[in-house]
């Protein structure tokens, strides 16, 4: 049975006991219950948030100079810090370029490679990278992540690939 009540009844009940949950639009929250923790648990945007999504990108050689296409080794990449660094680089250039800044991104997608010269993957070296551009004194923040061992990427040279989410409130 249902039970209908006068639109009177309703008022005098008040808007306080109606079960109503409010949030600020465009709000990003980031979830953390642990503070030392090196990544979020999660991160939550609510509607009305500028979203970014970054497309997978993979680092430069050593040798800014050097064309991809001319390079023939893993020496001419780097080892998978360098690799990070340079890739997370190229996020930043992204992300900067469309008005966000690395404070933004909130989730980021790790794919790497075993690094054939040692046969295993660098998660250390995966970290020591990410270190350098979250949780730093320019960029406080960190991100929700994921990171998945892959067999291989799009080139023989190649140890880390990684995609970004970046969302920011509106301008008020």
């Amino acid at each position: 049975m249902i039970a209908r009540l006068p639109l009177a009844a309703l008022l005098a009940v008040g808007a306080a006991a109606l079960p109503v949950q409010v949030s600020a639009q465009g709000e990003i929250e980031r979830i953390r219950r642990n503070p030392n923790a090196l990544i979020l648990e999660a991160a939550r945007v609510n509607s009305g948030a500028d979203m970014l999504y970054v497309s997978g990108q993979l680092p430069s050689p050593l040798d800014p100079a050097k064309p991809m296409s001319a390079v023939t080794s893993l020496e001419e990449m780097g080892d998978t810090k360098a690799q990070t660094i340079s890739t997370l680089g190229k996020i930043k250039e992204i992300v900067e370029s469309q008005g966000f800044t690395m404070g933004d991104v909130i989730k980021l997608t790790l794919f790497v490679v075993a690094d054939p010269r040692t046969g295993s993957m660098d998660f250390a070296g995966v970290n020591e990278g990410f270190r350098a551009f979250f949780g730093t004194a320019e960029n406080p923040n960190t991100v929700a992540r994921s990171t998945f061992e892959v067999a291989g990427l799009v080139g023989p040279h190649f140890l880390i690939e990684i995609e970004a989410i970046a969302a920011k409130s509106p301008a008020p």
